[in-house]
């Protein structure tokens, strides 16, 4: 949560706010002069946005031709080498690879003299893809036409992250082609496992130069594609922390089942390490197939406010289920609960999900084989005020009191949930940013999905974070994942329209 500063900082921006048309009209000549010359200097900023199109368009294409993905170890170090340069050609200086543990983050800052400096969070990995899965090449960027949309740019990263941060960063290079400094200084921090769940970016931010940037900053904030198909915006308020881990049944460490695989006809003779696993699972939910049933699992699940609440039957009233539910491809939500009911889920509840399970053969055909060993790859969606480390302990006390104790836990990557107090001047300033652009946006209590906003939100720097921008994409972690270019709706901004409203924000901002 925000320091006393910070909610002092709040405070003193939303009433400012509040009164500046009518201040603005009796202040001094100068003042007034002041204010026409930073509104020139934007409109020289914006007017760039428009010639750079089809540069920006292809900067993106380019990157997302070059996927960092830290799972498969793959194109290590030309990502990280790649994002350095592109923060190199959008003005941040004293860019350098931060090493960690793991893959290296990315780190540099803009001093454009501004009396605000605001941290920006990036990330340059994506997520696997299997190109069969997809309608157009994954790692082309190809141009296609969505109907009801318009043209999409598509392809593994378009929208989580690369499109938005591209947009990002073609406003910083509008901001250079004009000729003008940015109204605010930056501190760029970036990693590249956050597809993995961020088990070494902690390391980033404990960095002593890092570090030393970030406690000046005032908040973070991490580009997005902000609007849904309808053109709508949700602000939120925190998200989900989220815990990533293997479960792993074998035959050498359950001491019963084949040390190796052996014929399928052995079952009648052999345990299976598979059903063994598939028992352990049975246990981790409720009869109903999914409450989680780990002992103590809800104890520090945070109840919601009935402020948070109201912003639900708020976004529920002005949003289309049926959309929801034909852009998710579902049709019923769980226990089929009416529409309001299934959001006070997804921003309330903790979730134990199985992504996927591997184990024996899974070619054409059959092999009639007993595998000695079965993987359950598992998220678990953390709420205030539960933390990544309690929640894995729990789930590894539960598995023993059941008879499981010989299951592996591998926690491979996670982190604790975040919350920031809605009168933040961060929070207050996309608000009126966005009301600005035209658009009417919602407060939401928490994102459902994660991002390791707790390194920014919790101790020692205790920053408001969150997300801004417009356009639109959708797809991500999934086959024929987009980025919107060209709109066809124009109450949804394609790629010039995402890149001048962080023009605008970063106005705001100063």
């Amino acid at each position: 949560m925000p320091g006393d500063q910070d909610r002092d900082l709040s405070r003193r921006g939303f009433v400012q706010g509040t009164v500046s048309g009518l201040a603005l009209a009796a202040a001094p000549a100068a003042l007034r002069a002041a204010g026409g010359a930073k509104d020139a200097d934007k409109t020289a900023v914006l007017a760039q946005v428009a010639p750079m199109h089809a540069e920006n368009l292809r900067r993106l294409q380019e990157w997302i031709a070059l996927p960092s993905i830290a799972a498969e170890n793959r194109n290590f170090p030309q990502g990280p080498e790649y994002m350095a340069k592109l923060a190199k050609d959008a003005g941040f200086t004293g860019v350098k690879l931060i090493p960690t543990s793991g893959k290296p983050g990315v780190f540099g800052k803009i001093d454009a003299g501004a009396r605000t400096t605001m941290a920006i969070y990036f990330m340059y990995d994506v997520k696997q893809f299997i190109p069969e899965e997809w309608s157009s090449p994954p790692l082309e960027g190809r141009l296609v036409q969505k109907p009801g949309l318009g043209t999409v740019c598509m392809g593994r990263g378009a929208v989580n992250q690369k499109g938005p941060e591209n947009s990002f960063l073609s406003a910083l290079m509008a901001f250079k082609a004009a000729g003008k400094k940015l109204p605010v200084n930056l501190v760029l921090v970036c990693e590249g496992e956050e597809e993995i769940a961020s088990p070494h970016f902690h390391e980033v931010i404990e960095n002593p130069e890092v570090l030393a940037e970030l406690k000046r900053c005032v908040g973070v904030f991490m580009p997005e594609a902000g609007q849904d198909r309808d053109g709508g915006v949700q602000v939120s308020l925190g998200a989900k922390g989220v815990v990533e881990l293997e479960l792993i049944s074998s035959g050498e460490k359950w001491g019963r089942g084949p040390a190796h695989d052996v014929h399928s006809s052995l079952e009648a003779q052999v345990d299976s390490p598979s059903w063994h696993l598939v028992q352990a699972l049975n246990t981790l939910i409720e009869a109903d197939g999914h409450t989680p049933a780990v002992e103590g699992f809800f104890d520090k699940a945070r109840p919601l406010t009935a402020a948070q609440e109201q912003m639900i039957r708020e976004h529920a009233a002005k949003t289309s289920e049926a959309t929801v539910q034909q852009v998710l491809g579902v049709k019923h939500w769980v226990h089929d609960k009416n529409w309001v009911d299934s959001l006070m889920l997804l921003e309330s509840r903790p979730t134990i999900n199985i992504e996927g399970l591997v184990g024996g053969y899974t070619g054409p055909g059959g092999k009639t084989v007993l595998p000695h060993k079965a993987v359950a790859k598992i998220d678990m969606r953390l709420v205030p005020d539960m933390t990544a480390a309690d929640t894995l302990a729990k789930l590894q006390a539960h598995l023993a009191k059941h008879g499981f104790a010989d299951i592996e836990v591998n926690m491979s990557g996670g982190y604790d949930p975040t919350t920031t107090d809605p009168a933040s001047k961060l929070i207050q300033t996309q608000l009126a940013t966005y009301r600005k652009l035209g658009v009417d946006p919602q407060l939401w209590p928490r994102s459902a999905g994660s991002w390791p906003g707790y390194v920014f939100t919790g101790a020692p720097l205790k920053l408001p974070a969150g997300h801004f921008g417009l356009g639109h994409g959708t797809g991500a972690h999934a086959p024929d994942e987009y980025y919107l270019i060209e709109s066809t709706n124009p109450k949804v901004q394609g790629l010039d329209g995402a890149v001048a409203s962080f023009v605008d924000y970063l106005y705001a901002l100063a």
